[in-house]
């Protein structure tokens, strides 16, 4: 087992301090558990994007989109505005970016 060197993360190990944290961590992970979504992101990563764009890229219906759209800003992890009667939406911060490269890297260095 990997010693663990806790004063290079910030997350440390459960305790009560933590504990409030935990549900909603794990809520994220849940919500980035689905291949579409992930897609989304990584699209939304190179740059704002409207509903349309994103269907087409994907290849998915408006409907579809948007519905993974609001379970992903429900989530904080994206965020919109309305420019006319566009709604154009990109990730809600930096934090949803580095979670993403780190995840990515993870898997490349497993794959």
């Amino acid at each position: 087992m990997p010693k663990l060197h806790s004063h290079l993360y910030n997350l440390s190990l459960p305790g009560e301090d933590m504990e409030k944290y935990i549900q909603p961590m794990a809520d994220t992970f849940k919500i980035l558990s689905d291949p579409t979504r992930i897609r989304i992101l990584s699209l939304l990563a190179r740059g704002e994007l409207c509903v349309g764009c994103i269907a087409s890229t994907l290849e998915m219906t408006h409907s579809a989109i948007s519905h993974q759209l609001r379970l992903l800003r429900a989530a904080n992890l994206v965020k919109f505005v309305k420019e006319g009667k566009e709604v154009v939406y990109s990730l809600d911060d930096d934090h949803v970016l580095l979670l993403f490269d780190q995840t990515l890297d993870h898997v490349k260095h497993k794959i």
